[in-house]
């Protein structure tokens, strides 16, 4: 059995969603984290190898249609030290769907140097568990049913804050993806982790995300640690500390947008 993929890129530079793309809210868009791997792709291409992507920025100004997406970028600064790009995201019919910025700096060895000491999950007694990300509005395979989760003993997997280990799918069935690649599905899912209440009033979805990483991840489990914060004006806050196996990796931001939800 074929290992299910995000994206086909039917003709050069023409990614078209596949089943686990498909975001929650329509059978016909994605959800944003399979397509921030893909930009993160763009930016990490147009940056080279030597630097590391450690800041992504993204503004979703459209839904992001499973029918096809392009990607542009451009370099707006490179020195020795940092590359920083500009992407455009467009449909197939050139309508710009999504914006977004990304900041690379150049790797260092510099031996061992002190850090901070922050507990973190422990894979090793995590336990495989009932999926969170299933809940959508229309009866199409997509994101959360290709997703294998598991959580830390104990968890409890009501509203609010919450931990979970995730493994996605890849990209591409072309190429292995880049370890910020591979954590770019999960950076997204913050809200979809640690909402406060079922999506029956309100829905609470994302109209951006802020992906800053302080070490390449290891591995192909990754673990957010995630809290939204809801307010009365319709506005939201969601922040998730990203994890490997081995520790800290970074911290994903989504700016939400609540609503009714129509009855």
């Amino acid at each position: 059995m074929t290992a299910p993929v995000y994206f086909t890129e039917t003709e050069p530079g023409l990614f078209v969603g596949n089943d686990p793309a498909r975001g929650p809210w329509s059978p016909d868009h994605c959800h944003a984290g399979p397509v921030t791997g893909l930009v993160a792709r763009a930016a990490e291409a147009a940056a080279g190898p030597d630097k590391m992507l450690t800041r992504l920025t993204l503004d979703v100004l459209k839904p992001l249609p499973l029918a096809g997406l392009r990607i542009t970028t451009e370099i707006t600064r490179n020195s020795r030290t940092l590359t920083t790009t500009r992407l455009a995201l467009h449909d197939d019919e050139g309508t710009l769907c999504l914006t977004g910025t990304s900041m690379h700096l150049v790797r260092k060895e510099l031996g061992e140097v002190p850090t901070a000491t922050v507990p973190t999950p422990d894979f090793d007694r995590a336990r495989p568990g009932p999926a969170l990300l299933v809940g959508k509005l229309h009866d199409q395979p997509a994101f959360g049913q290709f997703i294998e989760m598991a959580y830390p003993e104990g968890e409890d997997l009501g509203p609010g804050p919450k931990t979970v280990w995730m493994k996605a799918p890849h990209l591409l069935a072309t190429e292995a993806p880049s370890p910020i690649q591979a954590i770019c599905p999960l950076a997204d899912c913050g809200n979809g982790i640690s909402w406060n209440e079922p999506p029956v009033r309100f829905g609470f979805m994302n109209t951006d995300l802020t992906l800053q990483i302080h070490r390449e991840p290891q591995g192909d489990w990754f673990a957010a640690e995630a809290v939204s914060h809801w307010q009365p004006n319709g506005i939201g806050m969601s922040q998730a500390v990203l994890y490997d196996t081995a520790g800290p990796v970074g911290m994903a931001l989504q700016t939400l947008v609540l609503h009714p939800m129509a009855k």
